[in-house]
């Protein structure tokens, strides 16, 4: 198989999780919306889309080098606890450094994005 064609599957296979991932996000906002009737929409939301930064796109993304080892339930799973790890430990550590709390949330989980990209890339 060439290598543009690796690439449009591959690419195919990324647009589906995404698909997933959003369907995943639905889900979380339509039990949310059960449990918090009183919230509004877009309040619920926000705190459905930063839980899935926070706590589910660091870890799938470092956890999508293994794709073709692991399925995406495996991986969604696993990717909880891993970008627990991933953000936290390096949150207590640049709070000691001085960088402030409120640049945590987005900096550490983009880094860790941008390393699984990296590790992807670096595997072909």
């Amino acid at each position: 198989m060439t290598s543009p064609e690796k690439i449009a599957l591959q690419l195919k296979a990324i647009k589906q999780e995404l698909v997933w991932l959003i369907l995943l996000a639905a889900a979380g906002l339509i039990g949310f919306k059960i449990v918090f009737y009183n919230e509004s929409l877009l309040v619920l939301a926000r705190i459905v889309a930063s839980l899935i930064w926070l706590f589910v796109l660091p870890g799938f993304a470092i956890l999508y080098y293994w794709h073709e080892k692991l399925e995406f339930a495996e991986r969604l799973i696993a990717a909880v606890p891993l970008s627990t790890v991933l953000v936290a430990i390096p949150s207590y550590y640049l709070g000691l450094l001085g960088l402030h709390i409120a640049y945590h949330g987005v900096l550490l989980p983009l880094a860790v994005i941008a390393v699984g990209i990296v590790l992807l890339y670096r595997k072909k």
